[in-house]
């Protein structure tokens, strides 16, 4: 088990970096678009449950908010 075969373990030369990058990038993307959409079910439930707006206009706020903040986020 501990033996050593005679070859060496190299990673360095074998990694793929524009895939690392790329990868990274679309979980940048996922964390910021999933931070907005769950603020956004916040103020939806927000408006729904604290003022007397009712429940479809807490949903109408979230799909807005959502919306216009991503959007913006681009």
């Amino acid at each position: 088990m501990t033996e050593d075969h005679g070859h060496t373990i190299t990673y360095a030369d074998k990694m793929d970096y524009s895939e690392h990058e790329r990868t990274y990038e679309r979980f940048l993307l996922l964390v910021k678009f999933g931070s907005i959409w769950v603020f956004a079910v916040v103020v939806g439930m927000a408006v729904a449950l604290v003022s007397s707006a009712g429940f479809l206009a807490g949903i109408l706020a979230f799909l807005i908010f959502g919306a216009v903040v991503s959007y913006f986020m681009k």
